[in-house]
């Protein structure tokens, strides 16, 4: 009988995991993204993602809601899991595998100051945002396409924008988040026809053009459409 070759599992328990988070908000009429500045190295002074390894003991949505919170001193977000990444050389000091996070948030409701090893934590403009550290663009890349996706298949807004807003402020929050322009009859008689929104009965004031009539979520059937999903094309 042959002899049972040698094998031990010890050289595949050497690599790190961590986890990364994008948080994405709509403000002054545009799609941004939070960024931390590095006060550590590697990367020191660069900008990234919200982001450290996960412990021992913790699992990985554990690991995504503490980091947030140390980090930028946001609680109470909701994150989804989007993706990971493990190309070898993604982080100077050896093998670490990243799982990446994303949500979509109303500024206003979550405050942020940075903590930790962050020296500061702002939003950006996701068309001018600067060199990240690491594989943190890629990262970035990948929850920007999911959030486009999932715009397409259940309302948004209800939190993002203010109890009344116009409809062009509507076709603004989409089209900031999608990268495009939208046509805006067949926008209007699309967000119409779902039924999320109800006339208000009222005009917009203070403004230098003629007021558009304002609008208000549906809020039961809102949420039946987040919960059911559609299909949104334009």
């Amino acid at each position: 009988m042959l002899d049972a070759p040698s094998y031990s599992l010890k050289p595949f328990f050497v690599s790190a995991v961590s986890v990364d988070i994008v948080i994405f908000g709509f403000e002054n009429k545009s799609l941004r993204v939070l960024l931390v500045q590095r006060g550590v190295e590697p990367y020191m002074n660069r900008w990234a993602l919200p982001g450290e390894m996960v412990k021992a003991n913790e699992n990985l949505d554990a690991a995504a809601d503490r980091v947030l919170f140390e980090l930028t001193s946001m609680n109470e977000v909701y994150l989804e899991q989007v993706a990971s990444f493990g190309a070898p050389e993604r982080h100077p000091a050896g093998r670490a595998f990243t799982v990446a996070y994303y949500s979509l948030i109303g500024t206003s409701a979550h405050p942020v100051s940075p903590n930790g090893w962050a020296k500061h934590a702002q939003y950006f403009d996701i068309n001018e945002l600067p060199d990240l550290a690491f594989d943190h663009a890629d990262v970035l890349n990948a929850c920007l396409e999911r959030l486009r996706e999932r715009v397409r298949m259940r309302p948004i807004g209800f939190e993002l924008l203010p109890r009344t807003f116009s409809l062009s402020d509507l076709q603004n929050l989409y089209e900031s988040i999608l990268g495009e322009t939208l046509d805006k009859r067949n926008f209007r008689k699309k967000i119409l026809s779902m039924g999320i929104v109800e006339d208000t009965g009222d005009l917009q004031s203070n403004v230098n053009h003629r007021p558009a009539k304002l609008y208000r979520f549906d809020e039961s059937r809102y949420e039946a459409l987040v919960k059911k999903g559609f299909s949104f094309t334009v």
